[in-house]
């Protein structure tokens, strides 16, 4: 029988997220406070080794990412860390359950990291309708300033830091980096062009660090058991563990923290209870709309990043969206194309002219206008011509879906 691997909602259901002392008599904090009796490059170097990669999709090394946020301009006076807690792709609800459950420890992995590249300053950029977790971050802020825990030569040490919550109007957008960036600025929400990376040009021209959720929330417990004990956990390319957000036609849908490696069919028909009504396995999303569907042939697969490369999809947020048999393709692909469109920000040509022809090719393909493969020969065209000339994400993002139903549906589409 599969098990959980809690790391990151190791605390969920024992203690009171609203209490810092429960935190505290858990062994809270004491990762932050081991912290800043050391060398900040200590610090960068055992997350350089646990090879923790981001948990918000796109799996870039986090301990890398700090140590580029350090180098870049040594003799900065001021540098930011940025948590993004503006969590807007669908199916995915993960960093929701974190900051509603166990403020603190994202808190604190925001801390240590601020610590290692020599961040005084740090934000936490979440989306304005998470509500309880908004009241639930400013309350743990709060009482860590009253403990002397943020502010002014925290645990006696020369480090100071403050921390503060800024709200997202919105925009599944702004999820992305640099148009998050334009949005803390305040300055509307559209994408920059890249380079510069934020490392070396991000908040206010400032070297910034930006992580998910997840991957903070991750931080104090590598700090605290060391890099080698988390390497032992997950795949060799895909270490540690990783919480799946599923939903749609299983029993027990919710979100689930286990080992990288385990398979979706592990995940749906063991954690998830299996398919709903007695029904077969039909095709699952995985990623979020941002993703990739797949059809039974992966079930075996072990979800990492790379060993779902292979087969032509991503692990992306975590999200899994699982459809019975009997759901329709043309239907979730038509949501999913019709969520990109409302969510483009217009800046670009490609997205802007894009996401309509795509949904138009949809409209010809239902009024039976076109047929089922040359309607899937021109959304494939279209979305590949966005993906190589988008400014952000978002144009580039349809290419995903689509792409992996022409490789496990064409027939069925």
């Amino acid at each position: 029988m599969i098990q959980e691997k809690r790391i990151t909602l190791k605390n969920l259901g024992k203690i009171n997220p609203e209490s810092i002392d429960d935190y505290i008599n858990v062994g809270g904090y004491k990762a932050f406070e081991k912290t800043v009796g050391r060398h900040h490059i200590e610090i960068i170097d055992e997350m350089v080794k646990s090879s923790l990669r981001g948990r918000g999709g796109a799996g870039f090394s986090a301990g890398l990412k700090e140590k580029f946020t350090s180098e870049a301009c040594l003799r900065c006076e001021q540098k930011y860390l940025i948590c993004n807690a503006d969590e807007g792709e669908p199916g995915t609800f993960k960093d929701r359950i974190i900051m509603e459950n166990d403020p603190h420890l994202m808190l604190e992995g925001m801390l240590i990291a601020a610590y290692a590249i020599g961040a005084s300053k740090a934000y936490i950029y979440i989306r304005g309708e998470y509500y309880k977790s908004i009241d639930r971050i400013n309350k743990a802020i709060s009482a860590a300033k009253e403990k002397g825990i943020i502010g002014k030569n925290v645990f006696g040490s020369a480090f100071s830091v403050d921390v503060e919550v800024k709200l997202g109007a919105g925009s599944y957008l702004c999820g992305e980096e640099l148009t998050l960036l334009e949005s803390l600025e305040g300055k509307r929400g559209y994408p920059r062009i890249k380079p510069p990376y934020p490392a070396e040009y991000g908040l206010y021209g400032k070297p910034t660090l930006i992580n998910n959720v997840e991957t903070l929330a991750t931080i104090p417990t590598i700090i605290e058991k060391g890099s080698d004990w988390y390497t032992s956990l997950g795949t060799e390319n895909s270490p540690g563990t990783k919480i799946f957000t599923i939903s749609g036609d299983v029993n027990k849908p919710g979100y689930y923290e286990t080992e990288m490696g385990i398979t979706l069919r592990e995940l749906i028909y063991e954690l998830a209870g299996g398919i709903k009504d007695g029904k077969a396995f039909y095709a699952a999303i995985l990623g979020g709309a941002a993703g990739t569907f797949v059809n039974e042939s992966v079930l075996d697969t072990p979800m990492g990043f790379d060993t779902l490369k292979e087969k032509g999809a991503v692990l992306g947020s975590g999200a899994i969206m699982v459809m019975s048999e009997g759901r329709s393709l043309f239907d979730m692909t038509n949501s999913i194309l019709e969520f990109f469109k409302h969510e483009s920000c217009g800046k670009c040509v490609p997205c802007r002219i894009g996401m309509p022809q795509l949904l138009h090719i949809m409209e010809n393909l239902k009024n039976n206008k076109i047929g089922r493969i040359e309607a899937l020969d021109l959304l494939l065209y279209e979305s590949e011509f966005m993906a190589k000339s988008s400014l952000c994400p978002l144009g580039q993002s349809p290419i995903l879906p689509i792409k992996s139903l022409k490789q496990y549906f064409e027939n069925e589409f």
